[in-house]
């Protein structure tokens, strides 16, 4: 598998993942019961496409975790930031840039 695949698999993981997870904090703050069912299903349906689709490639999912870590926290700040209305902070900003230099380090360093 070429690393630009590898890296849009990851993404598209990334996506599902804090999608998935976005998806049910909406279910938990839903007013009723049909809308709580309805997001709690779509919960579960792109949580199990993300851990079918991240599993689902023949790699060693240990050594390109950090690099997912780095995607997940970008595209989680993304959600938060656009759906939740949830700006980084300056500690999510510092960290934030920790996290992506330790990905940057596991992906250069050979």
């Amino acid at each position: 598998m070429s690393r630009p695949v590898a890296l849009l698999i990851l993404l598209v993981c990334a996506m599902l993942e804090a999608g998935g997870d976005a998806l049910a904090r909406k279910g938990m703050h839903a007013e009723s019961m049909a809308s709580k069912f309805v997001f709690y299903a779509a919960a579960a349906v792109v949580l199990f496409s993300y851990g079918w689709l991240v599993n689902r490639p023949p790699w060693s999912f240990g050594t390109l975790l950090g690099i997912y870590v780095v995607l997940f926290f970008v595209v989680a700040q993304g959600i938060s930031w656009a759906f939740f209305h949830e700006p980084p902070t300056t500690p999510i900003w510092v960290g934030g840039a920790l996290i992506v230099t330790g990905g940057v380090v596991m992906s250069v360093w050979r």
